[in-house]
Formats: C-alpha cells, structure tokens, sequence
C-alpha cells in the first residue's frame, strides 16, 4: 500500500512539474517577444530591380546558379563555345531547339565534348538562359 501511495504521489509531482502552464507561460513570453520586434525595412531598390529585371536578367540569374560557367564563358571558348559565339550562330527562331539542348545535353556541334544534359530544368527556365544568350548576339 505504502508503494502504490509513494508512486501516485512520485507521478502526481512529475506531472505537476510537467504541465501545460509551464508551456503556455514560454510560448506567452515567446509571442510577446514576437510582438515586441520592430518590422524589418524594406529594401525599395532591390524590390523595384526584382519588378523591373528583364528576361536576359533572370536567364543570367539561372545560369550563374547552374553549373553552365564551368564550360562556358561569354566572350571566349572554354569547354564549351563561348556564349558569344552560340548567340551569333542562332537566332530567336532557335529558342525551342536551344532550351531543349540545355535541358538534354547534345555533342557534335561545337565539337566532340558532349554538353551535360540538365534534365531537372524546366523548359521556361531553359527559354530565359537561351533568351540571355542570344542577347549577346554581336552588331
């Protein structure tokens, strides 16, 4: 008997210590703090320059977050052509064909190194790098 009245007695202290109040008082404080923080400014500039980029402007963004630049440069040949010189061998009538090669790699044109295909990428995303691209195009 005296067992079964130290173990309720032993529970009800362990769940007493263990309570929701506890909680609610943390998570209380934890929203005042919350409340008591002072909006973070917004930066106008870079709002204004994310509305206004262009689509040369993202397709820059998406190449320089792949790895395109460890085969290619803009205005020499690398691995790969220069982005110079696919500009100015193709037109904006190619910019199917190009995303399409981007999203599924290619070999024979620009020589015996096969491009990496980069199947994960959409073919939106594939059409802004092209459109960046060909907006090297030389006079």
């Amino acid at each position: 008997m005296k067992r079964l009245i130290m173990t309720t007695a032993l529970l009800s202290i362990v769940l007493t210590a263990c309570s929701d109040k506890k909680e609610a008082e943390t998570v209380s404080s934890v929203e005042s703090n919350v409340m008591l923080e002072e909006p973070k400014p917004v930066d106008s500039a870079a709002v204004a320059a994310a509305a206004n980029a262009t689509p040369e402007d993202e397709g820059l963004k998406l190449i320089e977050g792949t790895d395109c630049l460890a085969c290619h440069k803009i205005d020499e040949k690398l691995v790969g052509p220069s982005y110079q010189d696919v500009a100015n061998k193709y037109t904006e009538a190619d910019t199917d064909h190009l995303a399409q090669k981007i999203i599924e790699g290619g070999q024979g044109v620009w020589g015996e190194v096969p491009m990496t295909p980069h199947a994960g990428m959409s073919k939106e995303n594939a059409k802004l790098m092209v459109k960046y691209i060909l907006s090297l195009k030389k006079g």
